[in-house]
């Protein structure tokens, strides 16, 4: 039977609430057999831990560069106490949702850009300490990105984990790539103007690509509501991991391969990235 993985879920968002259980059969029904679910805040910890050991799934630990700004000071050493506390438990696969963030403007800047580059830096240190994969989030970043994960690792570094959401080069692909990360794909690929976008899909090589969703966000072409109808009155449309095998069958359209073997390599990718997975997929 073709299974997929979706490597990023945030399940435990309000739009999904108080339906998230019911949202996560629609997706197993869609031969869904796993989602990892990363935090973003030290708020929904305990939620996206709850979620992976109630629906059988997996879940990350971290704290977003979006919620830097209102992160306490003391967040760092309790993100650390709660990996500690955690570490044991087979369901928790990485730490996540962690980078940089350089498209919302006020990040850009002195003094919650050098916050959130401390904060990043200081989750990568954690992430070596407990021997856990990185999720990573590189939006308009990827570069400042790369250079921290190399301060951070050392000349002969390497790493587990997943560029989310990677909309960058080729030659920034081939960066992660050598540095041990898969590239996560989603509903971004799925419009026909994200030409750039499109053409890595299909041609880095299969074995650098994970699925994702991102839901409730990065919601498919078929799911988007344009401006103009959003203002006639049409809502936008919630993106669910149930939607990842069609968004699957596209990147595989594009590859010019069977959906069956997209699944089956991104599948056995994100095992790679994520070791923790292989033991919860098997048992």
């Amino acid at each position: 039977m073709t299974i997929w993985i979706d490597t990023h879920c945030h399940l435990d968002a309000q739009e999904f609430w108080p339906l998230a259980l019911e949202v996560r059969a629609r997706a197993a029904i869609n031969n869904v057999a796993h989602c990892v679910l990363p935090a973003v805040e030290l708020g929904n910890f305990d939620a996206v831990r709850a979620l992976a050991h109630t629906g059988d799934d997996s879940y990350a630990l971290g704290i977003h560069p979006l919620c830097v700004k209102q992160a306490q000071d003391d967040a760092l050493n309790r993100l650390d106490a709660a990996l500690a506390q955690h570490r044991s438990d087979p369901r928790l696969v990485a730490v996540g949702e962690i980078g940089l963030d350089y498209f919302v403007p006020e990040l850009c800047v002195s003094p919650l850009r050098q916050r959130q580059e401390y904060f990043f830096l200081a989750q990568l240190k954690l992430a070596q300490q407990y021997d856990l994969p990185v999720i990573l989030h590189t939006r308009r970043s990827v570069d400042r990105v790369l250079k921290g994960l190399r301060d951070v690792a050392g000349k002969a570094g390497q790493w587990h984990g997943i560029a989310h959401a990677f909309n960058g080069s080729e030659q920034q692909a081939q960066a992660f790539m050598a540095l041990g990360f898969k590239l996560g794909f989603g509903g971004a690929l799925t419009y026909e103007r994200a030409l750039q976008l499109r053409r890595l899909a299909a041609s880095l090589p299969l074995g650098s690509i994970v699925m994702e969703t991102d839901a409730p966000d990065m919601p498919p072409h078929w799911l988007y509501k344009t401006a103009e109808q959003r203002a006639a009155g049409a809502a936008q449309s919630r993106n669910e991991p149930g939607e990842l095998p069609r968004i699957g069958a596209e990147l595989a359209a594009l590859r010019g391969i069977s959906a069956d073997e997209l699944a089956e390599a991104t599948t056995r990718n994100a095992l790679a990235a994520l070791p923790g997975l292989r033991a919860l997929l098997l048992s």
